[in-house]
This record gives C-alpha cells, structure tokens and sequence, in this order.
C-alpha cells in the first residue's frame, strides 16, 4: 500500500468519529473538514481571500469542466491551477465521472473510457482513466480522482455490478498512469445500495493502494437513511490510516452524521448554490431571506454567528439585495453559508478532541427551532 498522508490524533469513545490530518503538497488539511466547490477554477460569488478569511483550507475545482474551458494546457502553461485562480492552499480535482454520468445522452461510457460531447458546443470529446490522471497533473492538483463510473439510484444489481467492476478496472489504470507521487491520488468506491459489492470494492482498491478513499455513488437519489446506511457500513471497512472522502454530501445534518460513522472530508455545491437561491443556514435551522417576514428584521442572519455578514449586515438589508436582485446578495450569502459550513466542521474537530461529539450532535439537534 502507498504511504498514507493521513495522520490520526483522536478518536471519539462515543461513536466512530476520528480527529485528523491530511498531508498534501500545498500544506495540511485538519479534518473532518468541508471543502467548498470550486468547479471551474472559482467558488462561485466569492473571492480566494474571502475563503481565507472564513477558514477554508482546501477548495475543489473539476477535470471534466477545466479540460473542456479554459484546457488544462492552458493551465499548465500558466503556472497551474493554484497561480491561475490565486489560491495557496490544497486543492482537490474531481475526476469528472459524475458530470459525464450527469451528461446521460451525450455521453457513452465504454471498456476504454467515456465518449461525450461538449456541454458548451456539442463537440466530441474522449476521457480515459489515464487522460483524466494526465489532466489533473497538468492541472497541479494536490489531491486527484480516479476516473469512475456512477451508478444512478435506483438501477438494477447487475447493472451495479457491472459499473463497480469498471469503476474497479479504471482505477487500476490509473494507479498505473499516477506518474508524480507528490499529488495524491484517490481511489472511489462504488457499489450502490449493496453491501456485499461496497466490500468488495474497498478489498480491490485497497489491494491496488491508494492515498485515500472516497464512498461514490451516494446523494444519487436515495433517502438520507440508505445513504447513512452505505455510508456506515462501507466506512468501518476502509483502512483506519488512511483519509477517508464522502463525495457529494451534503446537509449540516448529513455532514453530522457522516463524521459520526467516521468520515474525514466533505464537499458539496449547497452552501453555495442555495445562498444564490436565498437559502441561508443557521444555528436553528434554515432561513429564507426572500420570506416577507424579514423585511424590517434588524437582526442578523444568524445571533451565534461571528461571520463576515453576520457581524456587518441586517436580514432587512440581505432581503432587499435578494428581492432587488442584487449581485451583492449572493456574495454575501455566500459567505455567510460557506462560514457555517467550515464552522460547523470545526466545531466538530474541536468535539472529538476534547471527548464530547455526543453533547455537540445532541446540542445541534436542539438548537433547530426555527426552520422556514
């Protein structure tokens, strides 16, 4: 197996919950961590030195995205991802299996690899398990995906077996096509709803060896308690010294319950995408600041939160730049939404450290009174 970047200094006694860290070529990751997404070489509404100020310590960005605009030559050659969008600090690329899977008709997936057609001009495009390694080198990610193939939810079991099994041999082709070993490369677990093909799946990447391990397939249409469930389950399976990545989740509740079966990384479009959309998340719950109820409120977002927003702005003034459709509103949403995520990871961290992960999941429970 491939020596692990991870390093584990706690433990929770009252669950599976591990305090952590991950070693990467653009400095530690402290987890369990929330990484916002960056997809196309940006976190939507907000600038690097805004994610700085709000404890992000490592953002996304996407292969299939920056392969088709701007190209990943193209980054390259000016200095890489981390100089092209001013960021210092970790980055993670997903493969782009999951936005090929979301293409459905434009995309053909094959022993070889994925046959798909540009979202932007229709053009044909190809991406092997080693072109996606290949695109992410060029890109100077710290932290790579293997290309996969995603189940949707429901499918049959043979077609599960069928995509776990590929997902299974593309993985090898890449452990074999990862040239530079200072980016870490990830192997993703796939197998559905299915118990039986989930441990298989770990057995096969771990015996290929990886510098860490993501739980795919999941937020795919199923109910919270399936993807608890699976997550569990497959969880206590992966090697205990190794990073362990729960792709694509997902709620503060989800991120909850995650860290309690002992999941150490996040990512997920919500915090983002609802702040564009007016959703906001506190301490008790969600908030909609288009809901005419705020229209003279003074108070702000959130009374426990010493974010940016919250410590300069009234729900009164975020609810008249949303009505007013206000460029304004979304990047402050945002970074009012991207704060209590990285918090609320952080307040977790801070738990398992000191003993007490069961009073703060239990506390977060009681605090949600008011949701719109």
């Amino acid at each position: 197996m491939a020596e692990s970047p991870f390093t584990l200094h706690s433990r929770s006694s009252q669950s599976a919950a591990r305090r952590g860290e991950v070693r990467t070529a653009h400095g530690i990751i402290q987890t369990p961590v929330f990484m916002p997404v960056g997809t196309q070489a940006t976190v939507k509404g907000v600038t690097p030195e805004n994610l700085k100020d709000l404890g992000a310590e490592i953002i996304l960005g996407n292969t299939y995205h920056l392969y088709i605009r701007p190209g990943h030559r193209l980054i390259r050659e000016l200095g890489g991802l981390h100089r092209f969008m001013n960021w210092d600090r970790p980055i993670l690329t997903d493969s782009g299996g999951f936005q090929i899977f979301s293409l459905k008709d434009l995309a053909k997936i094959t022993e070889e690899g994925a046959a798909f057609k540009s979202h932007l001009d229709g053009s044909k495009l190809f991406l092997s398990p080693e072109d996606a390694v290949m695109v992410q080198e060029a890109l100077g990610s710290d932290i790579m995906m293997c290309l996969d193939t995603c189940i949707p939810y429901p499918a049959s079991r043979d077609e599960v077996i069928a995509a776990t099994a590929l997902t299974g041999r593309w993985a090898k082709r890449s452990r074999e096509a990862h040239e530079n070993r200072a980016q870490l490369l990830f192997g993703i677990v796939q197998g559905g709803m299915h118990e039986d093909l989930r441990a298989e799946a770990v057995e096969e990447l771990v015996d290929i060896g990886f510098d860490g391990y993501a739980l795919g397939g999941l937020s795919v249409g199923e109910d919270q308690e399936q993807m608890l469930a699976v997550t569990s389950y497959t969880a206590a399976l992966m090697p205990e010294d190794y990073p362990r990545y729960l792709m694509g989740v997902g709620t503060p509740e989800d991120l909850i319950e995650a860290v309690w079966r002992g999941v150490d990384m996040f990512d997920c479009v919500m915090p983002t995408r609802n702040a564009r959309n007016g959703m906001l998340f506190t301490s008790s719950g969600r908030l909609v600041i288009k809901n005419a109820r705020y229209r003279d409120d003074p108070r702000p977002v959130d009374e426990l939160c010493d974010c940016y927003v919250c410590r300069n702005y009234s729900r009164a003034y975020l609810r008249h730049l949303f009505v007013a459709r206000e460029i304004l509103a979304s990047h402050l949403n945002t970074i009012h939404n991207l704060h209590y995520y990285v918090n609320l990871l952080g307040g977790m961290r801070r738990a398992i450290e000191e003993d007490r992960l069961a009073e703060f999941r239990r506390n977060f429970y009681l605090q949600r009174t008011d949701t719109d």
